[in-house]
């Protein structure tokens, strides 16, 4: 194919406003432009990338008894509200058609599909099924900056499995993540698999599939000892009780004259934050709760939703706050709480004794606070955020902190929404059962910006040979010499007639500019028909090892299948 005729608007220098490394590439490369924030147009190179990448995936799911189908856009409000997914955590795309029917662009779909094999499966004989699409979502994100990591509008495969036992439904959660591994693998894209958590309440096997980068927007934390692997919200870290054997001492009210936070009243009065008790209000689904963690800890919200088992959790705000206590959300703490207001502790507060905390009064706290004596838990729990040194849970090295995207996740949804919508089937008694689903998504557009931030270099991008946009580029440096051109249309003739894609730069530029070009597009081979050309001598350069060699053109199908079969 002739560069001259296709769109590659390529750039010498990096966009000012464009902070992610893949984004600059990408950009500069002729790959994508941005039509606004957060919304990407994929030109011809692109688009030739993103086939390549579906047609794996499609192959993968395929040989796992996938069948892939299409969902609309538009997806109606009142099904999301059926579901419980009415809100989007607030990120969706509202609309109304002229009737004044409410509408959200697409973001999510496992409503809309279980209501549909609910409506047309009614025997667990015809189970299991799985299906897949691979479609554009919306999401109305405050952070659009990351390039395609976070952005719009993005493009996702996401299959659904659906089964009549939980046997059934393991078995192919397990093919699903054979299929990922096998993917990433033929992507060529170095990704770690974590334990997850999910919203949605009841879930107990959830996987999500994490590539490190410092420009991600996720944590995981890893143990440096051991495989365990898990993202912030789920992680965990090994807990032992060690209960203070300090007498306690009498409750006593300590008063500054100005506004201090529970961390500073400590350093005025020399308590370690260990010996802190932080208070958190919050009203989970219409309960007012009270959430206690030390001072130097944070509350893991998940944690705490899984445990009340509620859909919502909002911190309290000024008004609620009036309500059940005398001073500023600052101060407040569990001593002498309405019995309405529930406590629940992390368990690290059960071993607390004379411990600082607030006061519910203005600039007020209490010292020498004894939980249990004190006031009353309701319930002890991990509920707070991990830290960057704790224990792994399994007692193997310590949990480390890194930054990351999350590419891929899997849930074993369980009945969350068949019971919900009332999607059953008959099982081998006859009686009717909620259908088992699991969920499966890869994102597309993600892949495809990691594989750029993985596989490139100064000079641009380096693409896996089973993904690039064309194995082979060759680069005529002189346009008005008719050897060049004679032997140009020769090698790309014999190259394709090899089987192998072929871009050839035939545009009026300088030599220098082609090979710059070449070097950002990053197809695995350049080819340079240059001054040797009337001795039929060609140049070849591999992109990835940047090896070279000259080659007799009769001589390079034979070349490059050594040098190619040499590099995997």
């Amino acid at each position: 194919m002739k560069q001259s005729k296709l769109l590659i608007p390529t750039m010498r220098e990096n966009p000012n406003d464009a902070e992610a490394k893949n984004l600059q590439l990408l950009l500069r490369a002729g790959f994508i432009r941005q039509v606004s924030g957060g919304v990407y147009a994929y030109l011809p190179l692109a688009m030739r990338v993103l086939k390549k990448m579906n047609k794996i995936i499609e192959e993968e799911f395929e040989k796992i008894g996938a069948v892939e189908i299409q969902m609309p856009t538009l997806l109606p409000l009142s099904l999301l509200e059926k579901s419980n997914l009415d809100d989007y955590d607030g990120k969706a795309y509202n609309l109304k058609d002229r009737n004044g029917k409410e509408f959200v662009l697409g973001s999510v779909y496992e409503g809309l599909i279980s209501e549909l094999i609910g409506d047309e499966i009614s025997s667990y004989k015809r189970l299991p099924l799985t299906l897949f699409q691979t479609t554009t979502k919306y999401r109305n994100d405050k952070r659009s900056r990351l390039g395609l990591f976070r952005s719009h509008e993005f493009i996702l495969s996401d299959a659904y499995s659906f089964h009549a036992t939980t046997n059934s439904l393991n078995e192919m959660y397990q093919s699903y993540q054979k299929a990922f591994n096998r993917i990433f693998e033929r992507l060529g894209v170095k990704v770690k698999s974590l334990l997850g958590d999910s919203q949605i309440n009841g879930q107990t096997d959830v996987l999500e599939y994490m590539v490190l980068s410092e420009s991600g927007d996720k944590i995981g934390c890893f143990s440096d000892e051991s495989d365990y692997a898990a993202d912030l919200q789920a992680a965990t870290s090994a807990f032992t009780s060690k209960k203070s054997h300090e007498p306690h001492k009498e409750m006593s009210k300590v008063a500054f004259d100005e506004c201090k936070t529970l961390a500073q009243a400590a350093e005025d009065l020399a308590i370690p934050l260990q010996k802190t008790i932080k208070t958190r209000f919050y009203i989970a689904g219409s309960q007012p709760v009270l959430v206690l963690v030390r001072a130097d800890q944070k509350v893991n919200e998940l944690k705490v939703k899984k445990m009340l088992r509620v859909q919502e959790l909002k911190v309290a705000d000024e008004t609620q706050v009036e309500q059940y206590f005398n001073s500023p959300l600052d101060s407040i703490g569990p001593v002498g709480v309405s019995e309405d207001c529930k406590i629940y502790a992390d368990l690290q507060i059960q071993g607390l004794a004379n411990a600082l905390t607030g006061g519910n009064e203005v600039n007020t706290y209490l010292k020498n606070v004894n939980p249990d004596d004190d006031f009353s838990i309701e319930q002890y729990a991990d509920l707070r955020l991990v830290k960057e040194g704790d224990i792994s849970s399994d007692n193997k090295g310590t949990l480390q902190l890194k930054k990351g995207i999350e590419v891929g996740r899997m849930v074993k949804v369980g009945t969350y929404f068949s019971e919900r919508l009332k999607s059953n089937v008959l099982d081998e008694n006859g009686q009717q059962i909620p259908i088992q689903m699991g969920y499966y998504e890869l994102g597309i557009s993600r892949l495809l910006a990691m594989v750029v931030e993985q596989s490139s270099d100064q000079q641009g991008i380096n693409w896996p040979a089973e993904i690039a946009p064309f194995d082979l580029h060759i680069v005529q440096t002189n346009m008005d010499d008719k050897s060049q051109t004679d032997l140009t249309n020769q090698v790309e003739k014999m190259m394709m007639e090899a089987g192998y894609q072929v871009l050839v730069d035939d545009r009026e530029e300088r030599g220098g500019v082609k090979f710059a070009d070449a070097d950002l597009i990053g197809c695995p081979v350049r080819i340079t028909v240059g001054n040797n050309a009337e001795e039929g001598v060609v140049g070849i350069k591999l992109k990835q090892t940047q090896a070279t060699v000259e080659v007799k053109q009769e001589e390079l199908v034979s070349t490059l299948s050594i040098l190619l079969s040499s590099e995997n």
